[in-house]
């Protein structure tokens, strides 16, 4: 399978095949899958033709004609086809001068398309076409391959078949007992059919084959990765009665929940073992994930070891370390006047600290003093040095690079334990795929005491005098005593550098007191950039919300203003806060009762449940208003009205998995190589991917290296890539 392709299809063949799409070896092209297939049992006589339907026919080119476009600039190729039966149907091509010559007299192609009338004739215009050679008029399938303006599906599909032809079995990398109890075909068979199917049947049982190929890879290389993990030795730290932690549980203000008993049972549970714990807690947002953590690092802590919390932003980073040591109260206050006898210490270190906290805070992390260790990435920089690191808390996993995770991870001879969070829920698929390699626990139930949040979108496309209602609201807010946060999709402030591009920063604002200014036009005019903060917040403070306190809050600003902005927002010393994305996770202000998302439509459905989980975090009800234009039955419309439709994040999340591509997803396991994954679906595949990581788990048990299994080794390379095989095959 990785022999080279000249040999086989010829130069000007193997040199296209390359350039074009990748394809270098023979493995590479048989694994080149058709995109579809066209059923010459189901094709259409031009007779019969409707208009409005979509159509599949083969015919032979009679007439064609290339000409001047008359409105524009461009050629037109003419073309009249004839079907076995005599009918006639004319077809038209844009840009005819790049398919003349392959649409000639005589050739006989399989043309789809839309049926339309010109000149009171039925016509197909620009339809997809494929040339037929003679080996193709004889098969009941006609196999249309991924193809480019150089290489057409024609050609690639001749270069397949000649490599068929020549092509002995290949060993079959999955075990016979595994094949025999799912009913798998053989490989050679599988990639044969897959190519050339004699019935529906035949391409339907290849597929199916060649999707257990990549779940198997997957799952095995993840097998692979957790095997790694645990080889090596961790610090035991098991639960200390007395202890830190049982003096925390005494004093908690609240009851936790039954998720969380059980979540904090199994994590218990981990830390107690000799080799790392390496989960995944995903949680909706509000669902208690960090005292959940906090319980984790004491457990740690009172085994005389530290625990590291790992943040995306500085924000969040003051923000975790306040929360952490207002839930302690005296516990974590070691060495203060009114902390607990044993108490621990909290120590916040990121990059803009002053010189003499952080000189303090690397000498607390350094000696051990700190139990806990509050950051964002400056505490993977080498020169930060902890006593006895026991537990690595990494909050917001998505934010982070696998690199960034393991750069704690794989410091010192003793692992330390590995709790990774996330308040975007995963579907089911996405945490036995891309984060397989961690065992994962949800928390489903909310905590008692939190306040509903009612969403509601405001569509200024058709109802504009609604945003007039909008600021009405969030006075009222204010009246009642609380708090409202306004997000923006850009900071701005970039005289046409940033994101939209546009020279006037103001030109093409839509104006906040009148919604119907720099809307988009109906003749399909360049959608205007998104709204800034820095352009939102002095327009509302000099218009609309004119009287209250407004401050502003985003990621360009130094991060002791952040830092300041952040607590008088907290305090209450602000009304209302403009802020970017900054706000979206780990943010806590129970009196904030209020969001208002501006351009709501250029946020993703995780992203605007993340942000509308700020508010209703007190005793108050929670409003959250999603402003846009999308018109009413757009794409953008539906998900808006999704996430009014539902707070469960759980649900959200497999929604924002049908609206994403799956390749984006997918190619998080593949850093950025060419992917190995072509049929594999998150989507439809669920339960393939279920069984697969079973079956790979008790492989990897019983050969883990797969020193044994070298076709299997092989598969994990052609999935997700050889450095990755490389990386976990050599450690076990």
């Amino acid at each position: 399978m990785l022999s080279p392709l000249l040999p086989l299809v010829g130069k000007r063949a193997a040199e296209l095949l390359a350039a074009q799409l990748e394809i270098h070896t023979v493995g590479d092209l048989v694994r080149h899958y058709p995109r579809r297939y066209v059923d010459r049992g189901k094709l259409t006589d031009i007779a019969g033709l409707e208009i409005g339907e979509h159509a599949t026919l083969v015919a032979q080119v009679e007439k064609t004609t290339l000409r001047d476009m008359r409105a524009r600039r461009g050629k037109l190729l003419s073309v009249v086809i004839r079907d076995e039966k005599g009918a006639t149907l004319d077809c038209t091509f844009f840009n005819g001068h790049k398919v003349q010559h392959v649409i000639h007299p005589g050739v006989r192609a399989v043309f789809s398309g839309k049926v339309g009338v010109f000149n009171k004739k039925l016509q197909l215009t620009h339809p997809q076409f494929e040339p037929l050679d003679e080996a193709d008029e004889i098969r009941p399938f006609l196999s249309v391959y991924p193809a480019t303006g150089k290489i057409n599906s024609q050609e690639i599909a001749r270069c397949v078949r000649q490599v068929l032809d020549l092509l002995d079995d290949p060993t079959d990398p999955l075990p016979a007992s595994l094949r025999q109890r799912e009913g798998l075909a053989e490989l050679g068979r599988a990639l044969r059919r897959i190519h050339v199917p004699e019935s529906e049947a035949d391409f339907h049982a290849a597929r199916n084959r060649l999707v257990w190929d990549e779940a198997m890879g997957v799952q095995l290389a993840l097998a692979l990765r957790r095997q790694a993990t645990v080889s090596r030795p961790a610090a035991a730290c098991p639960p200390k009665p007395g202890g830190l932690l049982d003096a925390f549980d005494a004093a908690l203000p609240f009851t936790l929940t039954a998720g969380q008993h059980a979540v904090g049972a199994e994590i218990a549970a981990d830390l107690a073992r000799e080799h790392p714990m390496n989960r995944l807690v995903q949680g909706d947002v509000g669902a208690g994930k960090t005292v959940i953590a906090l319980r984790a690092m004491l457990q740690v802590v009172d085994g005389g070891r530290q625990a590291a919390l790992l943040a995306p932003t500085e924000v969040l980073a003051a923000q975790h370390a306040r929360s952490l040591r207002t839930l302690l109260g005296p516990l974590g206050r070691s060495g203060e006047l009114g902390g607990a006898d044993q108490a621990t210490a909290v120590t916040l270190l990121t990059g803009s600290l002053g010189t003499k906290a952080r000189r303090q805070a690397l000498l607390d992390a350094q000696s051990g003093a700190a139990g806990i260790v509050v950051g964002t990435h400056a505490l993977i920089q080498d020169h930060v040095g902890f006593a006895d690191l026991g537990l690595v808390v990494v909050d917001e996993q998505h934010r982070f690079g696998v690199e960034q995770r393991d750069a704690l991870r794989g410091r010192g001879e003793l692992a330390p334990h590995m709790l990774v969070m996330t308040a975007t829920p995963i579907p089911r698929t996405v945490a036995m795929t891309v984060y397989g390699d961690l065992e994962v626990s949800a928390l489903r139930e909310l905590p008692g005491g939190r306040s509903p949040i009612a969403t509601t979108v405001v569509p200024l496309a058709e109802k504009p005098t609604w945003l007039q209602r909008v600021w009405r609201r969030v006075h009222e807010e204010v009246a009642a005593g609380h708090q409202v946060y306004i997000v923006c999709p850009r900071v701005g402030g970039d005289n046409g550098k940033g994101e939209g591009g546009r020279d006037d920063p103001d030109s093409d604002l839509v104006d906040l007191d009148d919604p119907d200014e720099g809307a988009d036009s109906d003749d399909g005019a360049a959608r205007r950039p998104p709204l800034a903060v820095l352009e939102v917040a002095p327009r509302l403070e000099e218009g609309a919300l004119h009287g209250l306190r407004i401050g502003i809050l985003h990621g360009k600003l130094p991060p002791d203003e952040k830092d300041t902005v952040m607590r008088a927002f907290e305090r209450g010393e602000l009304d209302v806060l403009v802020a970017t994305t900054v706000i979206e996770v780990g943010v806590d202000v129970p009196n904030a009762t209020g969001m208002v998302i501006l351009d709501a439509d250029r946020f993703g459905l995780s992203q605007l449940h993340q942000l509308r989980g700020r508010v209703g975090r007190g005793s108050a009800a929670g409003v959250c208003l999603l402003v846009t234009e999308a018109p009413e039955a757009s794409t953008a419309r539906e998900r808006l009205d999704a996430i009014a439709g539902t707070t469960d994040g759980f649900e959200l999340a497999r929604l924002d998995l049908e609206l994403r591509r799956e390749g984006d997803v997918l190619g998080a396991l593949q850093s950025g190589r060419r992917s190995g994954l072509r049929l594999l679906s998150l989507l439809r595949h669920e339960e393939i991917i279920a069984k697969a990581r079973v079956y790979a788990a008790d492989i990897v048990a019983e050969d883990p290296g797969l020193r044994g299994r070298p076709g299997l080794a092989a598969l994990v390379g052609e999935t997700v890539g050889d450095e990755e095989r490389a990386a976990y095959l050599d450690k076990v």
